[in-house]
Protein backbone atom coordinates (compact mmCIF):
# COMPACT_ATOMS: atom_id res chain seq x y z
CA UNK A 1 0.00 0.00 0.00
CA UNK A 2 2.86 2.39 0.82
CA UNK A 3 4.39 1.73 -2.61
CA UNK A 4 1.07 2.45 -4.35
CA UNK A 5 0.62 5.62 -2.30
CA UNK A 6 4.14 6.73 -3.16
CA UNK A 7 3.59 6.19 -6.87
CA UNK A 8 0.29 8.07 -6.69
CA UNK A 9 1.93 11.03 -4.94
CA UNK A 10 4.72 11.11 -7.54
CA UNK A 11 2.22 11.11 -10.42
CA UNK A 12 0.22 13.92 -8.83
CA UNK A 13 3.31 15.99 -8.10
CA UNK A 14 4.68 15.42 -11.63
CA UNK A 15 1.36 16.41 -13.15
CA UNK A 16 1.22 19.60 -11.10
CA UNK A 17 4.80 20.48 -12.01
CA UNK A 18 4.34 19.81 -15.72
CA UNK A 19 1.20 21.95 -15.83
CA UNK A 20 3.00 24.98 -14.37
CA UNK A 21 2.19 28.23 -16.17
CA UNK A 22 3.92 31.59 -16.24
CA UNK A 23 1.42 32.84 -13.67
CA UNK A 24 2.64 30.15 -11.28
CA UNK A 25 6.24 31.35 -11.50
CA UNK A 26 7.82 33.80 -9.09
CA UNK A 27 7.20 37.37 -10.21
CA UNK A 28 10.89 37.87 -11.07
CA UNK A 29 10.70 34.84 -13.38
CA UNK A 30 7.71 36.08 -15.39
CA UNK A 31 9.12 37.44 -18.66
CA UNK A 32 6.78 40.43 -19.08
CA UNK A 33 7.04 41.52 -15.45
CA UNK A 34 10.79 40.95 -15.50
CA UNK A 35 11.16 43.18 -18.56
CA UNK A 36 9.13 45.94 -16.93
CA UNK A 37 11.10 45.77 -13.69
CA UNK A 38 14.63 45.04 -14.88
CA UNK A 39 14.68 46.00 -18.56
CA UNK A 40 14.85 43.94 -21.72
CA UNK A 41 18.57 43.25 -21.32
CA UNK A 42 17.83 41.19 -18.19
CA UNK A 43 15.82 38.61 -20.12
CA UNK A 44 17.30 35.42 -21.53
CA UNK A 45 16.73 34.40 -25.16
CA UNK A 46 14.13 31.87 -23.98
CA UNK A 47 12.25 34.52 -21.98
CA UNK A 48 12.16 36.88 -24.96
CA UNK A 49 10.81 34.11 -27.19
CA UNK A 50 8.27 33.21 -24.48
CA UNK A 51 6.86 36.74 -24.70
CA UNK A 52 6.41 36.25 -28.45
CA UNK A 53 4.75 32.88 -27.89
CA UNK A 54 2.39 34.34 -25.30
CA UNK A 55 1.17 31.08 -23.78
CA UNK A 56 2.33 27.53 -23.41
CA UNK A 57 0.34 24.32 -23.38
CA UNK A 58 -1.07 21.98 -20.76
CA UNK A 59 2.24 20.20 -20.52
CA UNK A 60 4.64 23.17 -20.35
CA UNK A 61 4.80 26.91 -19.83
CA UNK A 62 5.70 29.38 -22.59
CA UNK A 63 9.19 29.67 -21.08
CA UNK A 64 9.66 25.90 -21.08
CA UNK A 65 8.41 25.70 -24.66
CA UNK A 66 10.84 28.46 -25.68
CA UNK A 67 13.69 26.65 -23.92
CA UNK A 68 12.86 23.47 -25.82
CA UNK A 69 12.81 25.29 -29.17
CA UNK A 70 16.18 26.86 -28.42
CA UNK A 71 17.67 23.58 -27.23
CA UNK A 72 16.58 21.76 -30.39
CA UNK A 73 18.11 24.64 -32.39
CA UNK A 74 21.43 24.06 -30.65
CA UNK A 75 20.93 27.22 -28.56
CA UNK A 76 21.90 29.07 -31.73
CA UNK A 77 19.80 32.09 -32.67
CA UNK A 78 21.16 31.97 -36.22
CA UNK A 79 19.96 28.38 -36.55
CA UNK A 80 16.57 29.40 -35.16
CA UNK A 81 16.35 32.27 -37.66
CA UNK A 82 16.85 29.81 -40.51
CA UNK A 83 13.72 27.84 -39.58
CA UNK A 84 10.70 28.38 -41.78
CA UNK A 85 7.18 28.87 -40.44
CA UNK A 86 6.45 25.21 -41.24
CA UNK A 87 9.60 24.16 -39.38
CA UNK A 88 8.50 26.11 -36.31
CA UNK A 89 5.06 24.51 -36.41
CA UNK A 90 6.69 21.10 -35.96
CA UNK A 91 7.26 21.98 -32.30
CA UNK A 92 4.37 20.81 -30.17
CA UNK A 93 2.56 23.88 -28.85
CA UNK A 94 3.51 26.13 -31.78
CA UNK A 95 0.67 26.84 -34.16
CA UNK A 96 0.67 29.01 -37.25
CA UNK A 97 0.07 32.28 -35.36
CA UNK A 98 2.91 31.69 -32.89
CA UNK A 99 5.25 30.56 -35.66
CA UNK A 100 4.50 33.74 -37.62
CA UNK A 101 5.17 35.89 -34.52
CA UNK A 102 8.59 34.30 -33.99
CA UNK A 103 9.52 34.54 -37.68
CA UNK A 104 8.38 38.18 -37.85
CA UNK A 105 10.44 39.15 -34.80
CA UNK A 106 13.56 37.50 -36.20
CA UNK A 107 13.03 39.23 -39.55
CA UNK A 108 12.75 42.61 -37.81
CA UNK A 109 16.08 41.92 -36.12
CA UNK A 110 17.62 41.07 -39.47
CA UNK A 111 16.24 44.26 -41.04
CA UNK A 112 17.56 46.37 -38.18
CA UNK A 113 21.03 45.00 -38.88
CA UNK A 114 20.51 45.78 -42.54
CA UNK A 115 19.43 49.36 -41.79
CA UNK A 116 22.43 49.99 -39.55
CA UNK A 117 24.74 48.78 -42.31
CA UNK A 118 23.42 51.52 -44.60
CA UNK A 119 25.39 54.03 -42.53
CA UNK A 120 28.55 52.69 -44.20
CA UNK A 121 28.79 54.83 -47.31
CA UNK A 122 32.37 54.23 -48.34
CA UNK A 123 34.18 50.92 -48.71
CA UNK A 124 37.64 50.95 -47.19
CA UNK A 125 38.18 47.22 -46.70
CA UNK A 126 36.63 43.80 -47.20
CA UNK A 127 35.13 43.99 -43.70
CA UNK A 128 33.19 47.18 -44.51
CA UNK A 129 31.79 45.50 -47.64
CA UNK A 130 30.93 42.42 -45.57
CA UNK A 131 29.02 44.55 -43.05
CA UNK A 132 26.70 45.71 -45.84
CA UNK A 133 26.36 42.40 -47.68
CA UNK A 134 26.04 40.00 -44.73
CA UNK A 135 22.47 40.98 -43.67
CA UNK A 136 21.24 40.35 -47.21
CA UNK A 137 22.42 36.72 -47.22
CA UNK A 138 22.30 35.85 -43.53
CA UNK A 139 20.31 32.73 -42.58
CA UNK A 140 19.40 31.89 -46.19
CA UNK A 141 18.92 28.16 -46.94
CA UNK A 142 19.79 28.76 -50.61
CA UNK A 143 22.53 30.61 -52.50
CA UNK A 144 22.17 34.18 -53.74
CA UNK A 145 24.54 36.32 -55.80
CA UNK A 146 24.79 40.09 -55.16
CA UNK A 147 26.78 42.94 -56.67
CA UNK A 148 27.83 46.15 -54.92
CA UNK A 149 28.25 49.13 -57.25
CA UNK A 150 30.85 51.72 -56.29
CA UNK A 151 31.89 55.19 -57.44
CA UNK A 152 35.48 56.09 -58.30
CA UNK A 153 36.02 57.05 -54.62
CA UNK A 154 34.52 53.71 -53.48
CA UNK A 155 31.26 55.20 -52.28
CA UNK A 156 28.36 52.75 -52.42
CA UNK A 157 26.00 53.62 -55.25
CA UNK A 158 23.75 50.57 -54.92
CA UNK A 159 23.62 46.91 -53.90
CA UNK A 160 21.60 44.66 -56.22
CA UNK A 161 20.55 41.03 -56.33
CA UNK A 162 21.89 39.25 -59.41
CA UNK A 163 20.31 35.82 -58.98
CA UNK A 164 19.05 33.09 -56.67
CA UNK A 165 19.91 29.44 -56.80
CA UNK A 166 19.60 26.21 -54.89
CA UNK A 167 21.39 24.84 -51.86
CA UNK A 168 24.63 24.13 -53.73
CA UNK A 169 24.85 26.88 -56.33
CA UNK A 170 23.44 29.89 -58.12
CA UNK A 171 23.74 31.38 -61.59
CA UNK A 172 25.46 34.75 -62.07
CA UNK A 173 25.18 36.19 -65.57
CA UNK A 174 28.21 38.36 -66.39
CA UNK A 175 26.18 40.45 -68.84
CA UNK A 176 23.58 41.28 -66.18
CA UNK A 177 26.28 42.29 -63.68
CA UNK A 178 27.96 44.64 -66.17
CA UNK A 179 24.58 46.04 -67.26
CA UNK A 180 23.88 46.96 -63.62
CA UNK A 181 27.28 48.63 -63.36
CA UNK A 182 26.83 50.62 -66.57
CA UNK A 183 23.33 51.79 -65.63
CA UNK A 184 24.65 53.28 -62.36
CA UNK A 185 27.89 54.52 -64.01
CA UNK A 186 29.86 52.50 -61.47
CA UNK A 187 33.65 52.59 -61.60
CA UNK A 188 34.08 49.57 -59.38
CA UNK A 189 32.13 46.51 -58.29
CA UNK A 190 32.30 43.97 -55.49
CA UNK A 191 30.56 40.67 -56.15
CA UNK A 192 29.38 38.33 -53.43
CA UNK A 193 27.53 35.09 -52.86
CA UNK A 194 26.75 32.94 -49.84
CA UNK A 195 27.50 29.33 -48.96
CA UNK A 196 24.59 27.96 -46.88
CA UNK A 197 26.78 24.99 -45.92
CA UNK A 198 29.06 27.30 -43.96
CA UNK A 199 32.13 26.26 -45.96
CA UNK A 200 34.04 29.40 -46.95
CA UNK A 201 36.50 27.70 -49.31
CA UNK A 202 35.93 28.92 -52.89
CA UNK A 203 35.10 26.21 -55.40
CA UNK A 204 36.80 25.95 -58.74
CA UNK A 205 33.68 27.36 -60.39
CA UNK A 206 33.82 30.34 -57.97
CA UNK A 207 37.40 31.03 -59.03
CA UNK A 208 36.61 30.68 -62.73
CA UNK A 209 33.56 32.95 -62.50
CA UNK A 210 35.59 35.61 -60.67
CA UNK A 211 38.24 35.55 -63.39
CA UNK A 212 35.57 35.75 -66.10
CA UNK A 213 33.85 38.76 -64.52
CA UNK A 214 37.16 40.55 -63.91
CA UNK A 215 38.28 40.13 -67.52
CA UNK A 216 34.90 41.23 -68.92
CA UNK A 217 34.71 44.26 -66.60
CA UNK A 218 38.05 45.59 -67.86
CA UNK A 219 36.53 46.15 -71.32
CA UNK A 220 33.85 48.33 -69.72
CA UNK A 221 36.39 50.34 -67.71
CA UNK A 222 34.99 48.83 -64.50
CA UNK A 223 37.24 47.39 -61.81
CA UNK A 224 36.36 44.20 -59.93
CA UNK A 225 37.59 45.08 -56.44
CA UNK A 226 36.67 41.92 -54.56
CA UNK A 227 34.61 38.77 -54.42
CA UNK A 228 33.23 37.85 -51.00
CA UNK A 229 31.97 34.40 -50.06
CA UNK A 230 29.68 34.77 -47.05
CA UNK A 231 28.38 32.31 -44.46
CA UNK A 232 26.92 32.66 -40.97
CA UNK A 233 30.42 32.01 -39.61
CA UNK A 234 32.21 34.79 -41.49
CA UNK A 235 33.52 35.57 -44.96
CA UNK A 236 36.26 34.86 -47.49
CA UNK A 237 37.76 37.72 -49.49
CA UNK A 238 39.45 37.01 -52.82
CA UNK A 239 41.26 40.37 -52.57
CA UNK A 240 42.54 39.72 -49.04
CA UNK A 241 43.83 36.32 -50.13
CA UNK A 242 45.62 37.84 -53.12
CA UNK A 243 43.88 35.66 -55.71
CA UNK A 244 41.72 38.27 -57.41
Amino acid sequence: MQLIAGVFCFVVMHKEYSNISIKDLAEDDRPREKMLQKGRQALSDAELIAILIGSGSRSESAVQLAQRILMESGNDMNALARLSIKDLQKFKGIGEAKAISIAAALELGRRRTNDSSKEVKKIASSSSAYDILRPKMQDLPHEEFWVMLLSRSNKVLDVQLVGRGGVTGTVADVKIILKMALERLASGIIISHNHPSGNLTPSQSDIQLTKKIKEAAVWMDVSLLDHLIISDEGYYSFADQGIL
